[in-house]
């Protein structure tokens, strides 16, 4: 016997009605973050040793500009969803669950905008 309306069994959420998207989200910034993060690597590498300048020049030119502001967010979003599910699991004081929930939210909120602003100030210049 289940409990489940046939409109719970057809959109297959489970009962916290947000695990699936949470699941995919988690997925897909996982898979958004290798050829980011490969590139961000490479871009890192290459520039090692040169001066300040002709790191902003490479930094503010558009294309590197872009895919650094898309790692940033990706980055932060997928950890995020990762802490998020490592609290709900391994936190069981509903207490300290949902301030370390808050907490979550504030510490990568702050990261993110740490980083664009940082890469935008660069890019843009001073």
């Amino acid at each position: 016997m289940s409990y489940e309306t046939p409109l719970g069994k057809v959109r297959g959420l489970g009962s916290a009605k947000s695990g699936v998207t949470h699941f995919w989200r988690q997925r897909l910034t996982a898979i958004a973050n290798v050829p980011l993060i490969i590139l961000f690597v490479i871009i890192l590498v290459t520039n090692l040793g040169k001066p300040h300048a002709e790191i902003v020049a490479v930094i503010s030119s558009p294309l590197v500009a872009i895919l650094f502001l898309l790692m940033i967010l990706s980055a932060t979003y997928h950890m995020y969803l990762g802490m998020q599910t490592i609290i709900e699991d391994y936190i069981h004081g509903e207490g300290a669950k949902i301030a370390a929930i808050v907490g979550n939210i504030f510490f990568a909120s702050v990261m993110g905008i740490a980083g664009l602003f940082t890469i935008l100030k660069l890019s843009f210049g001073s």
